[in-house]
């Protein structure tokens, strides 16, 4: 998206968006979730952080919109709320004792300087390279490169959203250059197209809008059961279109959390291609579950068909929570336990304690919502 076309997007989404559409606020997200999750990234220099820290300065600017004077403030106000928010995690994190696991391979790392292969697997990619080479940029360059590599490289472009001149993105460009080795740009412009938002990230912000609060999208991490209960079940059984896609979106949103955070403390690929492909499962008998009950909702004058898709959805969703995933995570776990093993009991004590409360609340709630719709529908 060129500059001109972004402005003009900017000019017709923005109304929209501040009378409270979030479809027009969600296409905004989507044109400008490099540019800020860049800037985040640019001052934590953590992957997982800036993304986090992007999600939250789209729902402030959602819920602060109406303040807003004139599309053309829109960019640099929003980037002003990032770099806020980036600043304020790096204040509250900065003299945060290591605890944990952390503490234990720092522990390891102090008394040995050179890594074990198993203290190699606990560190990703990702943040080898964040660690690394961001901080090897000069501090002004940082956001202009992390764009620069993610928008084509195109240093109008970069101009464009960072508020810049198009001399002076290429001055800091150059800059970057004369400091950095050739190799090193080379990693980064890959690390730089590889760590960029996806369209999973404009989904969850979008899920969070639909409840109009953070702490509501992130209530989703208990489970899709619980999502789809309280978002989908009732509203796709009275046939209602834009109940599907909100619980849709939710639905994913809580996946997504899932396999993020299980995914950070991955051993190595084999891990990691397992962990996709139950996230991958759960999200397939989440689209065919609320594809079944629309069918069932319009063809079926009984609760028999609903009521067994939701014990077939429950179940798949059961199996893989509290079944599959543990034996994928069965290296990591004897790793923690090996290491710790009183920390490592507590952990999966707390672990079962809370998937079980995530199926009970979700198992109830959907089972109410399933009774409720069918209710209100007079099938029951």
């Amino acid at each position: 998206m060129n500059a001109e076309t972004l402005e003009l997007m900017l000019r017709t989404e923005l109304p929209a968006a501040a009378g409270g559409d979030r479809s027009a606020y969600g296409r905004i997200v989507v044109a400008c979730q490099n540019t800020v999750t860049a800037i985040a990234l640019a001052i934590t220099r953590d992957v997982a952080s800036s993304e986090d820290i992007a999600q939250e300065a789209f729902l402030k600017a959602w819920q602060q919109l109406n303040q807003l004077k004139s599309a053309s403030s829109f960019l640099p106000w929003l980037r002003q709320i990032t770099r806020n928010l980036a600043r304020d995690h790096l204040r509250a994190n900065r003299n945060r004792p290591l605890s944990g696991e952390g503490a234990d391979v720092a522990i390891q790392m102090a008394a040995d300087p050179s890594p074990t292969p198993s203290e190699r697997l606990l560190q990703t990619e990702e943040e080898i390279v964040a660690t690394e080479i961001i901080s090897a940029l000069p501090e002004e360059s940082r956001e202009t490169l992390l764009l620069y590599y993610r928008e084509g490289q195109s240093s109008q472009q970069v101009a464009t959203l960072l508020g810049l001149s198009d001399a002076a993105v290429r001055k800091r460009l150059s800059r970057a250059r004369a400091s950095v080795r050739e190799e090193m740009l080379k990693r980064f412009g890959d690390f730089a197209r590889s760590s960029a938002p996806s369209a999973a990230f404009a989904a969850l912000v979008a899920s969070a809008l639909s409840v109009a609060s953070p702490p509501a999208a992130a209530a989703s991490i208990l489970g899709v059961g619980a999502t789809v209960g309280v978002k989908t079940l009732g509203k796709i059984v009275l046939g209602s279109m834009g109940g599907i896609a909100l619980g849709l979106g939710a639905a994913f949103a809580g996946v997504y959390l899932g396999l993020k955070r299980n995914l950070r403390g991955a051993l190595d690929a084999e891990e990691r291609r397992g962990l996709i492909r139950s996230a991958g499962i759960s999200g397939l008998a989440t689209v065919g579950f609320m594809a079944g009950i629309v069918l069932a909702a319009r063809y079926s004058t009984t609760w028999m068909p609903s009521a067994l898709l939701t014990a077939v959805f429950f179940s798949v969703v059961f199996w893989q929570s509290m079944v599959v995933e543990p034996r994928i995570k069965a290296r990591r776990h004897a790793l923690e336990a090996a290491r710790d093993p009183e920390r490592a009991a507590r952990c999966r004590r707390r672990e079962r304690l809370l998937g079980w409360l995530a199926c009970a609340v979700g198992f109830g709630l959907g089972g109410a919502g399933l009774i409720a719709g069918l209710i209100s529908s007079g099938r029951l």
